[in-house]
């Protein structure tokens, strides 16, 4: 348990160096053994437990790892005029291209761009590969999407024999040395601080925010700093002179609770750095998707179903990879003037399977099919439960275990020859997408 501030004496333990990990005085701002000035030095540095670890334009970086001709050129993962940037790296980053952002823009800003389509079963192995060496470190790793997680170190200091900022930044550089990316850690004493401090100083970057200085650091900041804060909620917080946290800081908690009730509650224990929650484990992905943008608007309920079909399969076998399974099924569509759909579907029992996920959908797309012609079309599954009670025999559809049996073998040849080696026949001849987007949790 993190000690009161009162009971924080300056650290008597000295910094570490980030580049070869040896001891560092703390009136040092070099290290002696290899010279880095990368030194990673705080009062609290060892007491503090809790991480945020992020890796930096985590696609753009894997790209840039497997080409090394792109080192030093602007990439952006994406794909097509009427597609989105998916990540973009560091230096197209300075031209003001960022994730989300409409890809005709982003060439506009940065017209030398290289422009790649996401990769995504290579950026889920990487994926993979880094959480298997967080877990090395500790069980408590919370995963937040596919480059990203929380890491409780608490108690790991036998383990290890070191402290979890020392065993921090020897991932980071495990993670860099056998991965051949870059990370971000922010490291203080509950979650809400240790997600921001892992954006301070990207990237390669590695940040404290210790208990004694949690409320200063805080007070200057935007509300919109905090977890949960998005546009409307800032608007209407602005509205009523609420402009940074210090100004939250200052209001009593019953007085926030009854003006904006529950969010009232969680923005005055927020803005006095008080965050309870715990590192959980089970606390990973709340859902799997795919979805992806049309080159073509259409309204053609056949190209439609097609790709929906491709989706469905797509989100199986992440499924089936992560060991999930869920109950409901929601399909995503978005319309020519930009107006998002979203509609659910629960199922009786847990699925993975790729036919129930797109029979499901392409009910519910019947449904929608009313004339409007859509730009994007996405599935999803989430509400987890337990894999082994997904997809029992289906009494009344005799050809359902057939269709299952079917999918696993079809698994098997893609995994060996790769996912284009079979497709099922709906999906053969559907027209090109513009871009293919996993889930981020």
């Amino acid at each position: 348990m993190t000690p009161a501030p009162d009971d924080l004496a300056p650290d008597p333990m000295p910094g570490v160096c980030r580049d070869c990990l040896s001891p560092v005085p703390p009136t040092e701002r070099r290290c002696a053994a290899c010279g880095s000035p990368r030194v990673l030095s705080h009062d609290e540095l060892h007491h503090l437990a809790i991480a945020h670890l992020d890796c930096d334009a985590f696609y753009a970086s894997i790209e840039k790892r497997d080409n090394p001709a792109l080192t030093d050129k602007p990439v952006i993962i994406g794909g097509g005029k009427r597609g989105v940037v998916s990540t973009a790296c560091y230096l197209a980053r300075v031209y003001g291209v960022h994730s989300a952002m409409p890809m005709f823009k982003a060439l506009k800003l940065c017209p030398d761009a290289v422009v790649i389509p996401p990769s995504m079963e290579k950026y889920s192995a990487v994926g993979r590969e880094v959480r298997a060496l967080m877990l090395e470190l500790t069980p408590a790793v919370e995963p937040i999407s596919i480059d990203e997680a929380f890491l409780d170190l608490t108690g790991t200091e036998r383990l290890h024999r070191a402290t979890p900022a020392q065993s921090l930044a020897g991932l980071a550089r495990r993670i860099e040395r056998e991965i051949g990316i870059t990370v971000s850690i922010g490291l203080s004493f509950n979650k809400f601080l240790a997600k921001i401090a892992s954006d301070l100083d990207k990237p390669r970057g590695f940040s404290v925010i210790g208990q004694a200085e949690a409320l200063g650091f805080l007070r200057d900041k935007p509300v919109s700093l905090i977890w949960g804060v998005g546009r409307k909620t800032q608007a209407r917080l602005e509205a009523d002179g609420l402009h940074t946290i210090g100004a939250l800081q200052r209001m009593n908690e019953t007085d926030l609770a009854r003006r904006y009730g529950s969010i009232g509650l969680r923005l005055a224990r927020l803005a006095r750095a008080d965050d309870r929650r715990a590192v959980d484990p089970r606390g990973g992905a709340k859902s799997v998707s795919a979805e992806t943008t049309l080159e073509n608007d259409t309204a053609d309920p056949q190209i439609l179903k097609a790709i929906l079909r491709k989706l469905s399969e797509q989100v199986s076998r992440r499924l089936r990879k992560a060991d999930l399974a869920g109950v409901t099924v929601t399909l995503k569509l978005k319309t020519a003037d930009f107006k998002t759909r979203t509609r659910s579907r629960q199922l009786p029992d847990p699925t993975r399977l790729a036919d129930r996920i797109f029979t499901a959908g392409n009910r519910m797309l019947e449904r929608e099919a009313d004339g409007s012609r859509f730009r994007l079309i996405g599935i999803g599954i989430s509400d987890f439960s337990d894999p082994r009670s997904a997809d029992p025999p289906d009494l009344v559809d005799a050809g359902a275990a057939k269709r299952a049996a079917a999918e696993a073998a079809m698994d098997k040849i893609r995994d060996r020859f790769g996912t284009p080696a079979v497709e099922t026949g709906l999906v053969l001849g559907e027209p090109v997408t513009s871009r293919n987007k996993g889930a981020k949790s």
